[in-house]
């Protein structure tokens, strides 16, 4: 949509504009402009800044705005550019109605120094409405006997559009008796009336039905249509004849409802019905049909609603007589409105400071603001003044512009606020007045510091929560006024080398709300102090400092990580003799947690296992013993998985494999444990069927060989004996406990393992073959101390066992 800019052909139109009103009186011719109307908003007007003379920066300066002479804004003004652009679409016709010009006025006002002056944007109409016919069907009665050539007045269709928009023309559809002509009233709107062109028959044609098309003048052109019926009647030689065909009244704009405007009379010929007339308005629009009734039998036109002068001035209304034949006349009576007193002044405040400094010194402006009185003539005409005895006075700018402005030095010690009454007169009979009263605070120097309501603000924030979450509120207070009461809160900066506190936390500046910047992790910051600083606004701004303490919550954001076995490794081999009784410890898991609290608590329990009533778990201390006495039909290979558990809200957990091999002696663990957990138990039922027949035929061979085999050992144990009195001390060499430190795992919240293996070695074994592997466990008197339960007595090897199972190295070494 293209806007242009119409203003008057002056050479030199910057020129012009630059008169502008000064506070010396002067005042400047207005600037016009134009606009379509339902423009968008954002749509370009003018240049104010151009057409001023003045440059970007000048025009920023003088805090150039635009005000109003209604109360609603539509115009907005950029004071960067000086671009004036729509704010809010208009709607001519909602505007203006059907006046034209239509015109939205205001002023510009700059400062330093003030100055004015006035323009006026022209709405220019689009067409936006079609003509509508207030009936869709129109139903005309005329005797046959009417002659060719006869007029009638048909009913005006409506178009709010006005100029070349609004409705141009009529025309009717194609028949053999009517012509339709287009008529102009004198204040331009168009009417239709119904031209006869052959003399009727209704022997011929009773009726006779065509389409009227109403079109106005817009690109590309709207139309409406409506169907006229015309009824043929029998004769009726005689229309009714009204006494002027122009009444001219005037009416009051205060008269009341069913005032009597003007009473219309006509008169017929006709004898009986036909002589019998019936008034009516004739809608020529529909604010003539809302505002004027008439009665059908005596022709008085009365108001429906009061008149408003200041909206329309003129009426234009077509009254019609019909007899009872069917046959009609009509007259045109014209309306004119008086205007009277009926408003009073309106004070428009354009600009206002409330609050005043003290050291104001005399001629300060305090309010800006127009006088508007909606009358004409004397009645439209203000003067305005000040009530009471103030140290204010005002200063006309321009026709109905008035300044507020100080008369001599404040005091604020003496008076601290003044209510100053505006009071507009008009020169009306009677006069009216409207009174304004402005509220003037004086503001007194910055001389007061804010203060913190406490010294120290504690908040406390939970671990791994979202940045963003709101911490608490700082809170201080200023008693000065204004801007010098206005507390911004900030962050002092922390010293160099110490933590900085604000990437952790942030203060808003106006509310004093502290919020967090990011997740913080109470493993790494548990606590964080930072110096807050409240300034006020004053000039120079004072200001008080508290200290902000964060305190970091502990959340149980870390699950149990297993030092024993590793969690990243394969499952744990251990290895448990057939002859273990119950209590005898297999294993020890070992877990910490990185978070402290109960959130590092942690309890052991057996998850899952082959044998479930085979072993049990220490619930604190995490050691896994066997519950019941080993028994041979129990499975080999035993799986266990014993879950950690934190007790945190929600609880962590991890969970730790333990593989457990249930041997006769220590001779076949590396056998067993070589196996291959999912595959053993695939081939578990094979084994055992095969295990079946090997046993029924081993006990036929131990049955045999046991006699010979306990001569072999009796010789062998004396041969031995006799050898070992001869040489050094014996030769197996056993690893106890003493020979390896049991460095325990110490960590929060778990118990230091005691868990190792003792290997006995052969001298005699060149390739240096383990010759068997078993668990040694501490001696009573080290439990005591690591405070094991009586319950979970270790089991020990004796030192013969070491040399029986040396004895019998050359028979079965097993290889790691």
């Amino acid at each position: 949509m293209k806007l242009r800019k119409s203003e008057e052909p002056l050479p030199e139109r910057a020129v012009a504009l630059i008169l502008v009103l000064c506070v010396s009186g002067m005042r400047a011719e207005t600037a016009r402009y134009s606009v379509p109307e339902e423009a968008e908003r954002g749509s370009f007007v003018a240049n104010i800044a151009k057409d001023l003379g003045l440059t970007g920066e000048e025009f920023l300066a003088r805090q150039a705005r635009v005000v109003p002479e209604g109360e609603k804004q539509y115009l907005q003004l950029n004071q960067h550019t000086g671009d004036l652009v729509v704010r809010e679409q208009m709607d001519r016709e909602e505007l203006c109605g059907q006046s034209e010009p239509c015109l939205v006025r205001f002023e510009v006002l700059l400062e330093s120094p003030l100055q004015s002056f006035r323009a006026e944007v022209r709405l220019t109409d689009i067409n936006d409405h079609a003509p509508v016919f207030p009936n869709k069907e129109i139903i005309l009665k005329m005797p046959e006997s009417t002659v060719p050539g006869s007029r009638f007045l048909l009913e005006s269709a409506h178009d709010p559009d006005v100029g070349n928009n609004s409705l141009q023309h009529y025309s009717i559809g194609s028949n053999e008796y009517f012509l339709v002509y287009t008529r102009r009233r004198s204040d331009g709107r168009r009417y239709a009336e119904l031209v006869l062109d052959r003399a009727l028959d209704r022997e011929q044609q009773a009726e006779i039905a065509f389409s009227i098309t109403a079109v106005d003048g817009g690109t590309p052109p709207r139309s409406g249509t409506a169907l006229i019926r015309v009824v043929v009647l029998d004769i009726n030689d005689n229309i009714p004849v009204f006494t002027q065909d122009l009444y001219k009244v005037s009416v009051k704009e205060n008269s009341s409802q069913d005032t009597i405007v003007v009473v219309v009379s006509a008169s017929d010929l006709d004898a009986g019905t036909n002589g019998e007339i019936v008034y009516s308005v004739v809608q020529n629009s529909e604010e003539n049909l809302e505002t004027f009734k008439i009665n059908p039998e005596t022709g008085q036109i009365r108001l429906k609603k009061p008149l408003d002068y200041e909206e329309t001035k003129t009426y234009e209304i077509d009254v019609q007589a019909t007899d009872g034949g069917g046959l009609s006349t009509h007259c045109k009576v014209e309306v004119q409105v008086k205007d009277v007193n009926d408003n009073a002044p309106e004070v428009i405040i354009t600009s206002l400071t409330s609050a005043l400094s003290e050291a104001a010194p005399p001629n300060t402006v305090v309010a800006l603001f127009n006088v508007r009185d909606r009358d004409s003539g004397d009645n439209g005409r203000t003067t305005c003044e000040l009530t009471g005895e103030q140290p204010f006075r005002i200063t006309l700018l321009a026709a109905d512009s008035y300044a507020l402005v100080t008369s001599e030095t404040l005091d604020r010690e003496q008076v601290e606020e003044y209510n100053v009454t505006v009071r507009a007169r008009d020169e009306g009979s009677p006069a009216l007045s409207t009174s304004k009263t402005l509220l003037v605070r004086l503001l007194d120097v910055n001389d007061n510091a804010p203060t913190f309501t406490q010294p120290i603000y504690t908040m406390v924030m939970s671990e791994n929560e979202p940045a963003g979450r709101i911490l608490g509120r700082l809170s201080a207070t200023d008693p000065d006024a204004g801007e010098n009461a206005r507390v911004r809160y900030s962050l002092v900066p922390s010293p160099t080398g110490s933590l900085a506190a604000a990437s952790f936390v942030s203060v808003d500046a106006e509310s004093g709300i502290v919020r967090s910047l990011r997740p913080l992790d109470y493993e790494k910051v548990a606590a964080l102090e930072v110096t807050v600083r409240a300034a006020d606004g004053g000039s120079p701004p004072l200001s008080a400092q508290a200290v902000l303490r964060v305190v970091v919550r502990d959340e149980n954001d870390n699950a149990p990580v297993l030092l024993h076995p590793p969690a990243d490794s394969s499952a744990a081999g251990e290895l448990v003799p057939r002859w273990a009784p119950s209590g005898y410890l297999v294993a020890k898991v070992v877990a910490v947690d990185a978070d402290s609290g109960q959130n590092a608590w942690l309890s052991y329990e057996l998850a899952k296992a082959t044998e479930p009533g085979l072993f049990h778990v220490g619930l604190h201390s995490g050691e896994v013993r066997t519950a019941r006495a080993v028994t041979e039909r129990d499975a080999a290979r035993q799986r266990l998985i014993v879950l950690v558990r934190d007790r945190g809200q929600p609880p962590r957990s991890a969970t730790a494999t333990l593989t457990v091999a249930l041997v006769d002696d220590f001779s076949d663990a590396f056998h067993q444990l070589g196996h291959d957990p999912a595959s053993g138990q695939q081939s578990q039922v094979a084994e055992e069927e095969m295990l079946t027949t090997y046993l029924i035929a081993s006990l036929c061979c131990v049955s045999s060989l046991f006699l010979l085999s306990v001569l072999v050992l009796t010789a062998s144990a004396l041969c031995k004996a006799r050898v070992r009195a001869e040489l050094p001390p014996p030769s197996p060499i056993c690893y106890a406990d003493g020979d390896f430190a049991s460095n325990g795992v110490g960590s929060t919240g778990t118990l230091s393992p005691v868990y190792r293996y003792e290997m006995c070695l052969t001298s005699g074994s060149g390739r240096s073959e383990f010759q068997f592997l078993r668990p040694i466990l501490p001696s009573p008197h080290s439990n005591a101390e690591a405070g094991l339960d009586k319950d979970e007595e270790p089991l020990r090897y004796p030192q013969q066992a070491c040399d029986k199972e040396a004895q019998a190295g050359s028979t079965a070494t097993p290889h790691f």
